[in-house]
């Protein structure tokens, strides 16, 4: 038939088939190396991220795994993971891609397998002291126990405090400004005159609740430090005791305690969250947290600029283990031990936090910029030691005269007369206070601050900690401001 073509020449001729052949291979191996480099490189944080996460939020908060998966890992869609309740472990994988699995220990909350196994984690595993009976708890009024009957819904009331305001400024915290950026509120507390006048909590969470503080647990360590500094452990006008820093010629060596804790330290550390990130690498895939923060160099001259950095944070964890760790030796006690205790002996059970739980690295040092659990009213009893100069409510001091003070004075360095030492301040500018981070709030407020718009907001002038936490993926849409502002004009006016 006239214009048909033969088999033979519809072939390609041998040369082509050849380029062809070799297009294939070369765009297999291409392929593969992408592959091979999403499984090696980024995949991880992906599902080192939701293996934590999903571990945490579940064994350490009792949130149902569908819940999690709906609402903390939503933007993680491409991400599943199993939960083993029985083995207290969480996998998860991306396509069947790069597995990670988080352990969850009683008293420890949950860690990443990174250069370790399963076995050897729960091998380390402490003994801890065993949680308060909480109906023995029930019967003690606030803060020592869990007894309220002063807030919006209860029997009492605070003289002076209008609670038809009050329960708006509730509403307001816990409404969605934008219905396709839901802010997820999740608990809400506010206390004034030490007692809690306010407080509400989403479907499946109450007052035992630990949630995620995020970046809140910065303030907590630098809490530690302060422990520290009153028990003549520490002290942090001193060089920071890194002993790798302390060899000759090493201009780290310069760098002091309080540098770090106010983030002029100058080292170098990039603080962006997303694949092959820095500080994704260090929280989702380091066995080591504080290590990878301690090798960076200096970038800067120490207290010569401000640069938030979570990896400082970590490197004050690691310098209060192996202070604490130290000591413990030197008594001729377990040193680890002695770590993971310290925190509760020292701090949450003289303050009544019976909820809170601080979440090891790999190594096992605390993850300091990161992982603390605890219920809204235990973040209120720590803001409550802040508001009472370091003093709890059964007059015990836990930190030095003057250690609420520094860590809330601003660093001059820092953008917008912002930060203190691990705290967030709302002094604002020097020459131009209207800069400050809450215009609505007094200008001696300061905060512990976390991602999703985690709050412990301490406003000494109106006797007053105001607690939110939630899961906000996209933190602009929760208006502190607003909601500080709605709730002080529901308090009396300072005398």
């Amino acid at each position: 038939m006239a214009g048909a073509m033969s088999s033979e020449s519809a072939a390609p001729p041998k040369k082509s088939r050849k380029l062809l052949k070799g297009s294939a291979v070369g765009l297999g191996v291409l392929l593969a190396g992408g592959v091979g480099f999403v499984n090696a490189k980024i995949a991880p944080t992906g599902t080192g991220y939701y293996a934590k996460i999903l571990c945490s939020t579940v064994f350490v908060s009792g949130l149902p795994q569908d819940r999690v998966v709906a609402e903390d890992l939503e933007p993680y869609w491409y991400v599943s993971g199993t939960v083993d309740e029985s083995a207290g472990t969480v996998t998860a994988r991306l396509m069947g891609m790069a597995p990670r699995t988080a352990v969850y220990r009683e008293g420890l909350g949950c860690t990443l397998a990174i250069d370790t196994t399963e076995a050897e984690l729960d091998a380390a595993t402490p003994e801890l002291p065993p949680r308060p009976d909480w109906s023995a708890l029930d019967a003690l009024p606030f803060p020592a126990g869990a007894k309220v009957e002063t807030t919006v819904s209860g029997a009492g009331a605070v003289e002076g405090v209008d609670y038809p305001k009050l329960e708006a400024a509730l509403d307001y915290a816990f409404a969605d400004r934008n219905p396709e950026k839901p802010i997820r509120t999740r608990a809400f507390v506010v206390v004034y005159d030490g007692q809690v006048v306010a407080e509400r909590y989403a479907e499946g969470v109450g007052e035992h609740t630990p949630l995620l503080g995020w970046s809140m647990t910065k303030s907590v360590g630098a809490t530690l430090v302060g422990v520290l500094e009153r028990q003549g452990e520490l002290d942090h006008a001193a060089p920071a005791p890194v002993p790798a820093w302390h060899s000759e010629g090493d201009p780290r060596a310069a760098i002091t305690l309080d540098q770090l804790l106010r983030m002029s330290s100058g080292l170098a550390f990039e603080e962006v969250y997303g694949p092959l990130s820095m500080a994704t690498f260090m929280l989702f895939e380091s066995h080591d947290t504080a290590a990878v923060a301690m090798a960076q160099p200096l970038a800067h001259e120490p207290d010569s600029t401000w640069y938030y950095s979570s990896g400082t944070s970590n490197i004050i964890a690691w310098i209060v283990r192996q202070t604490i760790e130290q000591r413990a030796k030197d008594a001729g006690e377990d040193p680890w031990s002695a770590y993971v205790n310290f925190p509760r002996q020292e701090l949450f059970e003289p303050l009544g936090m019976h909820t809170a739980v601080m979440e090891p690295d790999p190594s096992g040092t605390f993850v300091g910029s990161s992982f603390m659990y605890a219920s809204a009213r235990d973040w209120a009893r720590f803001g409550l030691l802040h508001l009472n100069d370091g003093v709890t409510p059964d007059g015990e001091r836990l930190l030095p005269e003057g250690w609420v003070e520094y860590v809330s004075t601003p660093t001059p360095k820092s953008d917008m007369g912002d930060y203190g030492a691990q705290w967030w301040t709302n002094a604002g500018k020097p020459d131009d206070p209207d800069t400050r981070r809450f215009p609505s709030a007094p200008t001696d407020l300061f905060q512990a601050s976390g991602f999703q718009g985690q709050a412990v907001i301490v406003i000494p002038s109106r006797d007053a900690v105001i607690v939110r936490l939630g899961v906000a993926h996209d933190r602009t849409h929760v208006d502190m401001d607003g909601t500080i502002a709605q709730v002080l004009e529901a308090l009396p006016e300072p005398s």
